[in-house]
């Protein structure tokens, strides 16, 4: 592959306004998956697989001779979240918005697709995946168990996410862990109700309730060694109805359990599940409890992140190296389970604001950076033969 100019921003920014506008929430991504698929379409991969895991898409570009398969990834979903600002591209679907960036990650991604048209890489392949349902955690999974998706498996994975805090344009790095693995926790609480002037003929969840709180909040002390480090934020908490006459029977508590470390992850799992259980007994109330919203740990290859590195220095990006893991999750820790790869940051402006705020917006300045520093990628890997 020769060295070529990154794609005119122009129809980038076009396409990541026009996505921002049609924001889809996870596992409702139809029309994002139309528009991007439209797009890929005048570009001529060899290959377009679509309804892959939901709604995901996948590109292929093949090379003049055999090499490794090199894939790109980025997420097809929103958030049901308003906007909080006044945009021309504001979003369409009232309380669903592009709030972490996904817009861009696709217009990045899709920017590639103009330049492997016009220059096809010397060995190899490259896939562009395009991924439902990531803000859920079910879209890897799903994708990895799309029975398609073992004829695209990737000797490299990449995936970028935009950081806010960071200046923009800099490459963000980290070797090792670069997401933290979370997984949301739903408890039902199930007792007896009875008129609120007799409580004690009731079995209330109440004081079960509000010690569960408590105790959640306390827990990562106790079940954590102090070089880990945890979390367990409670993010729903309902008792009984609006029934001014009725002692309450019923309650349910959400909480999100978040580390850095599957192996921690683990134990705090383990020891939620023993205190529910305890406070259950105490306080004669049936329980029960499960798991939703998955996300493991992000492991970064060291290999994958040497490119990187080298790579953005030939291209005179700025690099920065986090000293710990970022706290949010990414379900791309599927993928990087079972494939040599790595999620890397691109700093989307110091002041901007952060990730899932109802003012964010991507920053069009950023398209560009992104697929230039990914195209870059493609020569390092599959220009020589990888």
């Amino acid at each position: 592959m020769r060295s070529s100019d990154p794609p005119v921003d122009l129809e980038l920014v076009k396409l990541r306004r026009a996505l921002h506008a049609g924001a889809e929430l996870s596992d409702e991504e139809e029309a994002t998956a139309a528009q991007v698929e439209e797009f890929l379409r005048r570009y001529q991969p060899d290959e377009l697989l679509t309804g892959l895991g939901g709604h995901g898409l996948a590109a292929v570009f093949g090379g003049a001779a055999p090499g490794p398969t090199v894939m790109f990834r980025a997420e097809l979903d929103a958030l049901p979240i308003d906007e909080g600002r006044a945009l021309d591209h504001a979003a369409i679907r009232e309380g669903v918005s592009h709030k972490c960036g996904h817009d861009g990650h696709m217009s990045m991604l899709a920017g590639l697709a103009p330049l492997l048209q016009r220059e096809r890489p010397l060995t190899g392949r490259v896939v562009l995946l395009f991924q439902p349902a990531e803000e859920t955690g079910r879209g890897a999974l799903r994708v990895l168990g799309d029975e398609r998706f073992a004829a695209l498996a990737p000797d490299w994975i990449f995936a970028l996410h935009n950081l806010p805090g960071y200046p923009l344009g800099q490459l963000v790095l980290r070797r090792g862990v670069f997401a933290a693995t979370s997984k949301g926790l739903v408890v039902e609480l199930n007792g007896t109700s009875a008129h609120a002037a007799e409580p004690h003929l009731a079995r209330s969840p109440a004081l079960a309730m509000a010690q569960l709180i408590e105790a959640l909040a306390t827990l990562p002390q106790n079940a954590v060694a102090l070089h880990s480090a945890a979390k367990v934020t409670t993010v729903y908490a309902r008792l009984g109805d609006v029934a001014f006459g009725t002692t309450p029977g019923k309650a349910t508590v959400m909480a999100t359990l978040r580390a850095y470390h599957d192996s921690v992850m683990q134990e705090l799992s383990r020891r939620c599940v023993h205190l529910i259980a305890g406070l259950g007994a105490t306080w004669g109330v049936e329980t029960e409890a499960f798991w939703t919203e998955a996300f493991p740990a992000t492991d970064n290859a060291d290999e994958a992140i040497d490119l990187l590195e080298e790579v953005a220095g030939a291209l005179g990006i700025e690099r920065v190296w986090m000293e710990h893991p970022a706290p949010f999750s990414e379900d791309f820790g599927h993928l990087t389970a079972l494939h040599r790869g790595a999620l890397f940051g691109l700093g989307a402006g110091e002041a901007h604001p952060a990730l899932h705020h109802p003012d964010y917006d991507f920053p069009d300045e950023l398209l560009g950076v992104g697929t230039r520093l990914m195209w870059a990628l493609l020569q390092r890997l599959l220009g020589d033969g990888g």
